[in-house]
């Protein structure tokens, strides 16, 4: 199963449309199955620092196949992830990005969100997945 380029349109004008809601600029990021890249939005204005922790979000959530808020909690010092964000190249563990699922539940790909604060981030990447 993988997202399609469509999906991954759909997931990108939710979140954009979320993002001027929230008066936000945002970098916007949808990955595949397998991780890789599939769709990228930058919004003008947007920090360009947080492209690639956008694209890193959305990785993440696929990695792991959970938001990365949730890894972020348990990858606090004592956690059972500790240290998990130096694996893989560089995770991001902390909120924005989500694993995008079917109507089946299987997990197709992700979206990562990067621009504002972190609950902003989280709330604009809900939007996109809610998108299909």
């Amino acid at each position: 199963m993988n997202i399609t380029l469509e999906q991954a349109e759909k997931i990108i004008a939710a979140a954009k449309t979320k993002s001027v809601e929230l008066n936000t600029k945002m970098n916007i990021a949808v990955v595949d199955s397998g991780a890789n890249l599939i769709a990228f939005a930058r919004m003008d204005g947007a920090w360009l620092g947080s492209l690639d922790i956008s694209i890193k979000k959305a990785k993440t959530a696929r990695f792991f196949d959970m938001n990365t808020g949730v890894i972020g909690e348990l990858s606090q010092p004592g956690g059972s992830l500790y240290n998990i964000e130096h694996s893989n190249g560089g995770l991001i563990t902390f909120p924005g990005g989500v694993p995008v699922k079917d109507a089946n539940g299987n997990v197709i790909g992700a979206i990562g969100v990067s621009g504002s604060t972190v609950e902003n981030d989280h709330a604009v990447a809900e939007a996109g997945r809610e998108a299909i």
